[in-house]
């Protein structure tokens, strides 16, 4: 199943096993494990408790006891994360990290973000080859989410090597002992170098999200250091990993359906629908995983104890019993949320971040240029088959004549859009 044709384009396979039924069981994913297809059962998979968020460190469970000894630092700090916790450990810290994403905290940063676009547009050539994802897409969100920690941006080469090696494992359904190492270098370096600024900080607090952590550690609601430590490198990774490809996926759509993209060019209004629609069509992330608290019984199938889930979120928000033709660009759909962010009580806790960078991303490149030209119509995919990107997007940019209007209008209100 997990081949080179599915890593460039997953969506075949997706609608084989929408036609087939709506769970199946594959050897192809960590060495055995339940699909869900469909969106009601994923959605519904991601809010049951039953199906557990707990799963860090399956890998490193299964390996030779050399590789689980080697691979025991990585496995520490990954289960840390609050994306592998459970309540009532994920409510607690969940409630203090909410707070670093709250409306008016989005409000505020937006004249950031803004100027942070402006700057690397201003950077691309007209009229001559721009590789959008190396000059644009990788940059900013490793900008915005330095200045959310309140971290050097200048470290951003460190970012994203880390980020890589951490990402290269993760998506990875069959990972060599080679990625595990890799990635828990990476991770080890991140975490040090957050352990690094810990004491500087502790006595000169800002408003940023590390600031924010060490209150809470110094409140009681997180526990340690370690733990306030593993949600700076969550954050960093996944402020940096999702919203490259969402912006990256989010053009390339757009340029391959230009019909779509002049539409929303003639009605600017259209945006907050637009990136609900290209988050659904090509999701940056098509999967995720659960592991079985309980039997379930699920369409006359078992799922026994401690089994593996994962949940198809690409198959998902392509799923014909949720979306009329979930195989086609409609920027104005109104049919409900894609599952790219999650649902429940793990949803993505920086989705509204996400969606604002691409909104001030996308109306900043549809102001400034007339028209951006595809120069390569299968542009190279990175190969992640959890984490759906580009490697390369070239582009050929125009540059407008018209004034740049007013911008940032559309956050006046506090409730930034999601």
């Amino acid at each position: 199943m997990i081949d080179d044709a599915f890593l460039n384009d997953p969506y075949p396979t997706y609608r084989m096993l929408h036609a087939a039924g709506p769970i199946h069981w594959s050897e192809d994913f960590f060495g055995g494990a339940w699909l869900l297809t469909r969106y009601a059962d994923v959605a519904n998979a991601l809010r049951d408790p039953r199906f557990s968020a707990q799963r860090a460190g399956g890998w490193v469970n299964r390996s030779h006891p050399q590789a689980r000894a080697e691979m025991r630092e990585f496995k520490k700090i990954f289960a840390r994360w609050l994306l592998f916790y459970n309540a009532p450990q994920h409510t607690r810290l969940r409630k203090v990290m909410n707070e670093g994403f709250a409306p008016l905290v989005m409000k505020n940063i937006a004249p950031r973000i803004q100027a942070m676009v402006d700057q690397l547009l201003d950077t691309l050539k007209p009229a001559q080859e721009v590789d959008f994802i190396q000059e644009f897409a990788r940059l900013l969100p490793t900008q915005v989410i330095a200045e959310m920690l309140g971290i050097d941006a200048g470290d951003r080469a460190d970012f994203v090597a880390w980020s890589d090696h951490i990402a290269a494992f993760i998506g990875s359904p069959t990972p060599s002992l080679d990625m595990a190492r890799d990635a828990q270098t990476s991770l080890v370096a991140l975490n040090a170098y957050f352990e690094a600024l810990l004491p500087a900080r502790r006595s000169n607090l800002g408003d940023d999200l590390m600031s924010l952590l060490i209150r809470a550690e110094e409140a009681g609601t997180v526990i340690t250091a370690k733990e306030l430590l593993a949600q700076c490198t969550m954050l960093l990774f996944a402020g940096y990993e999702t919203t490259r490809h969402f912006l990256g996926n989010g053009l390339f759509a757009l340029l391959k359906n230009p019909a779509q993209f002049q539409l929303l060019r003639e009605q600017p209004t259209l945006m907050r629908s637009a990136l609900k629609e290209l988050v659904r069509f090509d999701s940056p992330v098509q999967y995720t995983g659960r592991r079985m608290l309980s039997d379930v019984e699920m369409h006359g199938k078992q799922l026994r104890k401690g089994e593996l889930v994962i949940l198809l979120i690409g198959a998902a928000n392509r799923d014909p019993l949720k979306f009329s033709e979930p195989d086609t660009l409609d920027l104005a759909r109104d049919q409900g949320s894609a599952l790219s962010f999650g649902y429940g009580p793990h949803v993505c806790l920086g989705a509204r971040l996400t969606q604002m960078e691409a909104h001030i991303a996308f109306e900043s490149l549809i102001q400034r240029f007339s028209a951006i030209h595809l120069l390569d119509d299968m542009p190279r995919w990175t190969g992640n088959a959890v984490y759906r990107g580009l490697a390369t997007l070239p582009v050929r940019l125009e540059k407008s004549a018209s004034p740049q209007p007013d911008k940032l209008s559309v956050y006046a209100d506090a409730q930034c859009p999601i």
